[in-house]
């Protein structure tokens, strides 16, 4: 099945004017594993370029600059004397290239670039002098580099402070789809799943399109799920290891931190973090920063205090569906998820997934609202209980603070049907938006926002519901 580019248009319009602009371009493009960032520019070149290569994982320089070199010799048709230090290996780059058309951009194409900067290689020293003493000071070159390993694009290109330091002229970050685009994917592969159906999936897969081109629409959801992590040799049973090694050096730390977080739910704080891994400072600021940067976690403003005791939440959706059902399944059922579907520990899960759906569509809760053009702030709130005072411990996972001086509290309920407000919960409803005044001393109106999968039962309790935010409303673009 040939794919067209779903999403990605901000992307094609930036490489767009790397190609037309009268000066050589230095394009990074980053994003976790599986993300879609080699089909990215594939597409968009049309898999036509003027060289192109592919670090390798774990392995020696000597052997990649052999590589190197033969993809030069597959280019040029030319042979290609030995060479066994990177800067030899760009020298030959350069000497090819200088024999192509003056009248065009040249394309190289380099991906899984950070995989190339082995220890003890100067791989980055030679990529400096590459661009600075002879790309860069041509007009007709597009460097394109490619890595998952976020962080060290990051730290090696993007932050460098040697000779690459602000010489990156377009930086492009690929987040996971969105809940419109995947539904937009999904249907170009002739899948015709429901709403209802493409939530789950969501909440499964994320909008990570590797995960979402393994699906087999013809089958239903439960199906797929069972094939790709339940049967003998399921696909993607071993992905979860496969996926923190291959970005991080010392993978063992960031999967402690990652399975840490899974256990706590509502969000951590970094002071939270440090008590229970005892990880080293420095180096938990790095882990936190670098889970951030390829999506993994999100760090969640606390009401009234933009910067500090900010929360940390575990928000990719296939960490913690692995947490909660792939690593501590020992069961041999290959139908286990067809056969558990309707169990409370997955009817659980799935209201934990929605509230993460929430929080990362919360501009398309906005334009639910109507309250898109008005300045606004998100953010979450937690209280301890305090014995004392008999005030009991609360939470509100979201807030949106409006410039108008309305505050919503968000309520964000998984349901299967219309979700129905009982005397009880009405009252702890009422009570929390008490609370949440008392302790932030706030003077704004607060109003009860429900984001639901279908909508409120039209009951007594309603009244107290200011306003609604349904499924599909978290499908507008």
């Amino acid at each position: 099945m040939q794919d067209k580019l779903v999403s990605r248009k901000r992307e094609c319009e930036e490489l767009q004017r790397c190609l037309e602009s009268d000066r050589s371009e230095f394009v990074i493009i980053s994003g976790r594993r599986r993300i879609g960032k080699t089909y990215l520019i594939d597409k968009f070149f049309n898999y036509k370029y003027d060289f192109t290569f592919v670090g390798e994982h774990k392995t020696p320089a000597t052997v990649q600059i052999q590589n190197f070199m033969r993809a030069i010799h597959r280019q040029s048709k030319k042979r290609q004397p030995k060479a066994t230090i990177w800067y030899d290996a760009f020298n030959a780059l350069e000497d090819y290239l200088e024999t192509l058309p003056s009248n065009r951009k040249k394309v190289i194409f380099i991906d899984e670039m950070p995989w190339m900067d082995t220890q003890r290689s100067n791989f980055v020293s030679a990529l400096e002098n590459f661009w600075n003493g002879w790309g860069n000071r041509r007009t007709d070159i597009v460097l394109i580099a490619t890595g998952s390993a976020t962080s060290w694009m990051a730290d090696k290109i993007e932050g460098n402070q040697g000779g690459l330091h602000a010489r990156i002229t377009c930086n492009l970050h690929l987040s996971p789809f969105n809940l419109r685009e995947t539904e937009e994917y999904l249907r170009q592969r002739n899948c015709q799943w429901d709403r209802y159906q493409l939530l789950q999936c969501y909440m499964i897969f994320g909008g990570v399109p590797f995960y979402l081109s393994l699906l087999n629409p013809s089958d239903s959801l439960a199906q797929n799920i069972d094939r790709l992590f339940f049967a003998e040799g399921a696909q993607l049973k071993g992905e979860f290891d496969e996926l923190y090694n291959a970005l991080f050096a010392q993978a063992d730390s960031y999967v402690s931190i990652v399975k840490l977080l899974s256990e706590n739910k509502a969000g951590m704080t970094r002071e939270d973090i440090l008590r229970a891994t005892g990880i080293e400072g420095t180096f938990l600021s790095k882990i936190l920063k670098n889970l951030e940067r390829c999506d993994f976690i999100t760090r969640l403003s606390q009401y009234g205090n933009k910067t500090r005791n900010s929360l940390f939440r575990l928000t990719d959706f296939f960490t913690l569906f692995y947490y909660k059902f792939i690593e501590p399944n020992n069961t041999k059922d290959e139908r286990w998820w067809s056969n558990n579907i309707d169990s409370r520990s997955v009817l659980s899960w799935m209201g934990l997934g929605f509230e993460l759906v929430c929080l990362s569509h919360h501009k398309q809760i906005k334009i639910a609202l109507g309250i898109a053009g008005v300045g606004t702030s998100v953010s979450t709130w937690r209280s301890k209980a305090d014995s004392e005072s008999g005030i009991p411990g609360f939470q509100i996972d979201l807030i949106i603070e409006r410039a108008d001086r309305i505050i919503h509290l968000c309520e964000m309920k998984f349901s299967t049907d219309l979700y129905g407000i009982t005397d009880g919960y009405e009252s702890k409803l009422r009570e929390r938006t008490g609370l949440f005044r008392l302790a932030t001393k706030n003077k704004k109106a607060l109003v009860i926002t429900f984001v639901t999968t279908y909508g409120v039962v039209n009951g007594k309790h309603k009244s107290i519901v200011h306003s609604e935010v349904k499924m599909d409303d978290l499908f507008n673009s």
